[in-house]
């Protein structure tokens, strides 16, 4: 780490030993530092991905073990899903039990419309990660890592690609890299063999919804008034993200009408309005694929 902190002071010309914050950084506007706050054991996960994620942080923590047998820690993660089901939340999870920072990519400063902008972008973001142990997370990682094969992308995005895994490849193994991906199919077939840790995060089931609900009525000392696989049964067709967002909307609701020591009608009411939700959400995503049929019906197609 020092040596990387003084090869960066040579190439700048600077005198101050000192690493710039991020906020005074020219990588500051690509970048989103985060505090991390959730503990692994908050997450609900399937047996393996909490051992596969337990191995990597065992691994860091006793890296200099691992090096006097001349072996490196494994740092660079791969977590692909659908959206809504706690890709961002277990990078944050990693992250807070490593102890060190969460450091976000952001595409909307990052991806520029000059030739060869995008690529410098990337390698301000690199060099800052390098200079301090911490976790760089890129969520929706097929927006920079996109299959190279594909002929409707330009020339340019194709060197982005490259630049991006030239730049994985040397990141020192105390920094993390955790891609997140809703489309993992769209990703360059090079992306894959980068990561050493590969996760599927899919749909959670309804025993994973319950261990979730459980979880948050024991963490927040909240009485729902009904069983938490009555309650699941109701959001089998929802992603983690909802679930919460849901247990949260109740307890919400629940301290605004004095309903803390058991809110069973309350929450009977809100799993009805979240079936609704559910059904009208599954309607909308089935109504355009009917509607792609009118225009070839109207042109006698």
């Amino acid at each position: 780490m020092l040596a990387d902190r003084l090869g960066a002071l040579l190439r700048n010309g600077s005198s101050n030993p000192a690493p710039a914050r991020l906020n005074d950084s020219s990588a500051g506007q690509y970048l989103l530092e985060q505090t991390p706050e959730r503990a692994l054991d908050s997450l609900v996960l399937t047996p393996e991905t909490e051992s596969l994620c337990r191995e990597l942080i065992v691994e860091q923590h006793r890296g200099d073990l691992l090096k006097t047998y001349g072996l490196s820690p494994r740092h660079r993660l791969l977590v692909a899903g659908p959206p809504g089901n706690g890709k961002t939340t277990l990078a944050e999870a990693i992250a807070y039990e490593l102890a060190v920072p969460l450091l976000v990519v952001r595409y909307e400063g990052l991806i520029g419309s000059f030739l060869g902008e995008t690529g410098s972008r990337l390698q301000k973001v690199f060099d800052y990660a390098r200079m301090q142990r911490c976790v760089l997370f890129f969520d929706e990682f097929e927006v920079l890592g996109k299959e190279r094969g594909d002929t409707r992308e330009t020339g340019e995005i194709k060197r982005v690609v490259g630049t991006l895994l030239t730049q994985i490849d040397r990141l020192p193994d105390y920094v993390v890299a955790i891609a997140a991906s809703n489309h993992p199919e769209l990703l360059d077939r090079a992306a894959w063999r980068r990561f050493q840790v590969r996760i599927r995060l899919p749909a959670p089931s309804k025993a994973q919804i319950t261990d979730f609900v459980d979880n948050f009525a024991t963490s927040r000392r909240f009485n729902f008034g009904l069983a938490a696989s009555t309650i699941a049964d109701g959001l089998t067709d929802h992603c983690f993200a909802e679930v919460e967002e849901f247990c949260v909307d109740v307890m919400r609701q629940s301290i605004l009408h004095g309903q803390m020591d058991n809110a069973r009608k309350l929450t009977q009411s809100k799993l009805k309005q979240w079936r609704e939700r559910a059904a009208v959400r599954i309607r909308s995503e089935a109504r355009p694929r009917n509607m792609l049929l009118l225009p070839q019906q109207e042109n006698g197609g």
